[in-house]
């Protein structure tokens, strides 16, 4: 008889979708939810245990903050009240976000820049499958704000790097049972040497 842990983590990691903010409610995860999701984060791939990545929770009075960020940001970007207010109220609209950061050392001996990039990548696919598994929904948005440098010194440490932000909370709708963009067999050949 066959374990049935392959298939449940199969299932799990083969069901994830991502879920737009204006489909997340609360309750959002609590402090326990965000460790276990943080301690899953770790489990990535990670030469030499660099653990080039920070989260950090923004929920409670600190989610009106970022919309304030969110806002300014949007003007000093140029864009006319409205579409600051726009941001703002995607800023506050998830139960609780969490910023990501990385800090890649370009000098390191051992660890090329790359490698410590896709420990940053595998840490947050740790972090939304957790999410997913501890009944959560999500969705990473970056894009151009990641690269505002008023959200950037808001986030980052000297030497970090503004990845972007997870919503989480609880899903208000199904996700969209629309089939994936790509196959598995699309993305997927036997190598037969040169």
């Amino acid at each position: 008889m066959s374990d049935p842990l392959p298939n449940d983590c199969l299932r799990l990691l083969t069901t994830r979708h991502s879920l737009g903010i204006k489909h997340l409610s609360e309750p959002g995860p609590d402090d326990r939810a965000l460790a276990q999701m943080a301690a899953a984060a770790l489990k990535a791939p990670d030469h030499a245990e660099l653990v080039p990545f920070r989260f950090s929770a923004i929920r409670g009075a600190a989610r009106e903050r970022l919309a304030l960020l969110f806002a300014q940001a949007a003007r000093e970007a140029g864009k006319d009240e409205a579409g600051a207010q726009i941001d703002a109220e995607r800023a506050r609209r998830a139960p609780v976000s969490v910023a990501l950061t990385a800090r890649i050392d370009l000098g390191h001996p051992l660890v090329p820049a790359h490698e410590q990039w896709i420990a940053v990548g595998g840490a947050l696919t740790n972090f939304l499958n957790a999410a997913h598994a501890l009944g959560y929904a999500g969705k990473m948005l970056s894009g151009a704000k990641v690269r505002d440098p008023l959200l950037a010194r808001a986030f980052c440490a000297p030497g970090e790097t503004l990845v972007g932000w997870i919503a989480l909370g609880t899903a208000t709708r199904a996700p969209s049972s629309r089939a994936p963009k790509a196959l598995a067999r699309n993305v997927w050949s036997d190598w037969l040497g040169p």
